[in-house]
């Protein structure tokens, strides 16, 4: 596949393999040996390159990023960070200012994600260094370099303009494009973010021969804000969901914050996560209890549904061969929703259990409930006994234990690596009774500590 790009600000040409990844092209190809191979799997954020799009500058993971995904883009690695000339970028000269790095493995990732925050004028850099794992320097004398380099210039020498590319027949332009295209070559791969798909190669050595990647048709990135709701199109990036959530649904927010780490959710896509058909997957709980439409289409034929229906079973989604999802729909305000992700570490982890509960109470009567749960089944489910017995009945403890006892009903979990199928129960009939605590004024955050 032919793919044009800027390399730290010089334009490259590269006939690349469609599932070669930028780590390995850098490393091996162009000796550029300062992007590091830690996890290979987009977890410890060794590998972080600085991507410039038409949206601006991001982090990204090198290791689960393919060559084809680059076209008409620009990337800078910790080498082109630095100056033409030798040039120190500000994070770099904070860095070593304020003692940052020790053996050094993880520091060329760590830059990339300081300069990327750096050039977007964030200064919450817990959350955009979450993604970057150091074992030996500690992260304290990091966050002072960041604090430290944020009034500092962005340096010219990133001023890259994007180069004038035509259009890639592995990546459509628009939806009739691609649904086409699809629909005529059904066991294709269809590539968004490949922060899943990444790992089918780095880690489980799969071939995949047909392959089109969607970053770059226009319907499926378009987000549409209308009276009562919100159509979020397929290749939207849960970054520009996030940002879409925490003006409509900050509960849900609050979740996305810990979706991945910030290099993942500037690939990952809300479709992508829909798509997959995980049963961990953190966005369906959320998106079920809000009552939201998914919307698919094969060729010309296009149809909706609720989205609680598209999960069959494990690994079986309604979705007919070369059918694709082009977006969901979801309700413009929805003031009961809460979400509760359960995990062994807070940031970047898998979730043991996502719950998310959205129960609509009426003059003290429950009169409507839509709960989720994600890592409970085999597929993102509903809890329909818990919601039967809380609709109709009044608003208090005594209803919610009752409720709470019919979880079983609901669910029979799994015991994995992550929780046992008892913990699993115990955690969600413990989030139903967090869930009214937080309805009815309790305090309820775990984050917050006082004296």
């Amino acid at each position: 596949m032919d793919v044009t790009f800027l390399l730290n600000g010089e334009t490259v040409q590269v006939d690349a393999e469609p599932t070669q990844t930028l780590l390995d092209w850098l490393r091996v190809e162009r000796g550029l040996c300062g992007t590091k191979e830690g996890c290979n799997e987009g977890d410890c954020g060794a590998c972080s390159v600085l991507v410039r799009d038409d949206t601006g500058d991001k982090a990204l993971n090198a290791c689960i990023l393919f060559m084809p995904q680059l076209h008409g883009k620009s990337v800078r690695t910790v080498e082109g960070i630095s100056g033409p000339d030798g040039e120190l970028h500000p994070v770099q000269e904070a860095m070593i200012t304020h003692h940052g790095s020790q053996c050094g493995f993880c520091t060329p990732g760590f830059i990339a994600s300081m300069a990327a925050g750096h050039s977007q004028g964030r200064t919450d850099h817990d959350d955009v260094l979450a993604g970057n794992l150091c074992r030996c320097t500690g992260y304290a004398p990091i966050i002072r370099a960041a604090k430290a380099a944020e009034t500092a210039e962005v340096p010219t020498w990133l001023n890259d303009e994007l180069p004038a590319v035509s259009p890639a027949p592995y990546a459509p332009q628009n939806l009739d494009e691609l649904s086409t295209w699809y629909a005529a070559n059904p066991d294709a791969t269809l590539i968004a973010g490949a922060t899943d798909v990444g790992l089918w190669v780095t880690k489980q050595l799969r071939e995949l021969p047909k392959i089109a990647f969607l970053n770059r048709c226009a319907e499926l990135r378009e987000t549409t804000i209308g009276s009562d709701d919100i159509h979020i199109g397929a290749a939207v990036t849960m970054t520009e969901t996030l940002a879409l959530a925490r003006d409509h649904h900050p509960h849900w927010a609050a979740m996305i914050r810990r979706y991945g780490s910030e290099q993942v959710r500037n690939a990952a896509t809300i479709g992508g996560n829909i798509a997959n058909g995980s049963p961990i997957g953190d966005n369906p709980p959320a998106l079920i209890a809000m009552g939201a439409t998914l919307h698919l289409r094969h060729g010309n034929t296009e149809r909706q549904m609720p989205i609680e229906d598209f999960f069959i079973a494990y690994g079986k989604q309604d979705r007919v061969s070369g059918e694709l999802v082009t977006g969901v729909t979801i309700p413009k305000a929805a003031p009961a929703l809460r979400c509760y992700k359960i995990s062994k570490r807070f940031d970047q982890d898998i979730s043991a259990v996502c719950g998310c509960f959205n129960v609509t109470v009426s003059d003290g009567a429950v009169v409507d409930a839509r709960i989720a749960f994600g890592g409970m089944a085999g597929t993102p489910h509903r809890a329909a006994a818990v919601e039967t017995a809380l609709i109709g009945q009044p608003w208090n403890s005594t209803t919610v234990a009752q409720a709470a006892a019919k979880f079983g009903d609901d669910y029979t979990p799994l015991s994995d690596m992550r929780a046992s199928a008892a913990y699993r129960l115990q955690i969600a009939q413990n989030l139903l009774h967090r869930y009214f605590a937080d309805r009815t004024g309790q305090a309820t955050n775990v984050l917050e500590v006082t004296a």
